[in-house]
């Protein structure tokens, strides 16, 4: 396989820098519609000197760095959508992906879990360092080391990610039951009319009616899915690296990944895209 060459050889091996190029474009979309997300739903307020938010800025910073993060916060959702704009389209894309990252990274100043900006942040980092980003909407094709060392990183990452993803899902009694799945998805037929923002959900009715009721057959059922995702997230790396089976596993990888969506689209669109994009990474 290609990725254990390349870590033989210290990373001088050749690979398809369009790879990273079309990684590149993936990471750019899915950020754009982020950040476009988060101008809706009260984002665009979120630091108005009467908000929550503002007020435990306060706290956390003091009034004077509360009042500078409020004052930048509005250009900043501009500047790093258009940034993200810029960086899809493969204009200037190292100052691009740099004003990206700090609009990023600015999220971690106010939300209270900031896991997708960490993740974010990891894998932008591992862009950053790739030699050869492309310019425009182009992808070359000539095999050469500048992007051998990013994409081994990519492959790293998101092998991290699903392993580590697997292992506290394995120590996690109520997980592995399936009682977890069963609750979730009972609690949220139960309520789903009442929240606020309806478009936060997207779990089909279908799935409520028939699997949301508590019943011994509705646990046995999330078991077996519950067992399912355990199972795909420890095979998936090693099934994207082989050629033969890559196919398969990038169609289980995206069925998954819309599983988890479904449960929560906003949380979840920057992982699951960002996760999804990286599979350009683990091909010939």
């Amino acid at each position: 396989m290609w990725f254990f060459d390349a870590l033989a050889s210290g990373f001088t091996r050749p690979t398809d820098p369009g790879r990273l190029q079309l990684f590149r474009i993936i990471f750019a979309s899915v950020l754009t519609a982020r950040f476009a997300l988060a101008l809706g739903q009260g984002g665009w307020d979120r630091l108005t000197p009467d908000s929550l938010s503002f007020h435990l800025a306060e706290q956390r910073f003091g009034p004077r760095r509360a009042r500078l993060l409020a004052s930048v916060y509005r250009p900043a959702l501009i500047l790093r959508t258009l940034a993200a704009l810029a960086l899809a389209a493969g204009y200037a894309p190292r100052l691009a992906l740099l004003a990206v990252l700090a609009g990023a990274a600015m999220e971690l100043l106010y939300l209270r879990s900031p896991n997708a900006v960490r993740y974010t942040l990891l894998t932008g980092t591992c862009l950053a360092l790739g030699g050869n980003l492309g310019h425009r909407l182009t992808v070359e094709h000539t095999p050469s080391s500048a992007n051998t060392w990013a994409l081994c990183l990519l492959v790293l990452i998101t092998t991290d990610i699903y392993w580590n993803s697997a292992w506290q899902k394995l120590r996690s009694p109520q997980f592995r039951s399936g009682l977890y799945l069963a609750q979730w998805i009972h609690t949220y037929a139960q309520v789903r009319d009442r929240l606020p923002y309806r478009g936060q959900h997207a779990v089909p009715g279908v799935v409520c009616r028939h699997a949301g009721n508590l019943t011994d057959r509705d646990i046995r059922l999330w078991r077996m899915l519950a067992a399912t995702a355990i199972a795909a997230e420890i095979a998936l790396p090693p099934a994207l690296l082989i050629e033969q089976t890559m196919p398969y596993a990038v169609a289980a990888g995206i069925a998954m990944h819309a599983a988890f969506t479904c449960l929560k689209p906003r949380q979840l669109i920057t992982f699951s895209g960002l996760t999804l994009g990286t599979y350009v990474a683990f091909g010939v």
